[in-house]
């Protein structure tokens, strides 16, 4: 018995007995795929479109290690990512991201701060320092001399972080003895263990008469 009936597409024969369902689907499935492909590209344009467009954007302007910069962000962008992912200053560290391990701490207005639970949008026109303003030029801080002295890191994840709370801590009047350290220091987590280097770092400082 043969098949007899009329193509199922207009100007294509039918399909043999035996590849009829296979060769129905192929061209069913190309059919298919001509009519969805417009539409299917045009929705992945307008998703494309709208990821670089985010609601919110704003102009912000940080003034950092005495520079003033400029960047758009999000206004709940923490001043941790903008450090790092828009003024690429990457020498504040990302730890815990929950403001328990100190590795973030920098300076505003000279007070040490946990960036990744501050706002970038909340230190606008406030002075801002991070481990990168520390030095000058190729003279070390004093701090960052005595923390190479006294082998005061091992793999240094925690130090840029140390060193802001250090500095912090000596201006304060914090670092006359060495439990005075480990009290004012103890939002600091080292993993190295190497406490009693941070210890001895920070109290040659403070012994020197550095103010800071």
């Amino acid at each position: 018995m043969t098949d007899d009936s009329p193509s199922i597409f207009p100007g294509t024969e039918s399909p043999a007995p035996n590849d009829g369902r296979r060769s129905f689907l192929k061209q069913a499935t190309g059919l298919l795929g001509l009519a969805l492909a417009p539409p299917l590209v045009s929705q992945a344009e307008r998703l494309t479109a709208l990821s670089k467009k985010v609601e919110g954007v704003s102009e912000m302007r940080l003034k950092v290690n005495g520079t003033l910069r400029t960047f758009q962000a999000e206004p709940r962008v923490t001043l941790l990512d903008a450090l790092r992912e828009k003024l690429d200053l990457t020498g504040s560290k990302k730890g815990c991201d929950h403001g328990q391990c100190g590795a973030c701490t920098v300076l505003v207005d000279g007070r040490r701060v946990n960036s990744c639970l501050t706002l970038a949008v909340m230190a606008q026109g406030k002075e801002i320092t991070t481990v990168e303003g520390l030095a000058k030029g190729e003279e070390l801080h004093p701090l960052q001399a005595a923390f190479i002295e006294h082998d005061g890191f091992q793999c240094g994840y925690c130090t840029p972080g140390q060193l802001m709370s250090g500095v912090a801590c000596i201006k304060e009047g914090h670092a006359k003895t060495d439990g005075d350290v480990r009290e004012w220091m103890s939002g600091n987590l080292c993993r190295c263990g190497a406490y009693p280097n941070i210890v001895a770092a920070i109290r040659q400082v403070e012994q020197s008469g550095f103010k800071g």
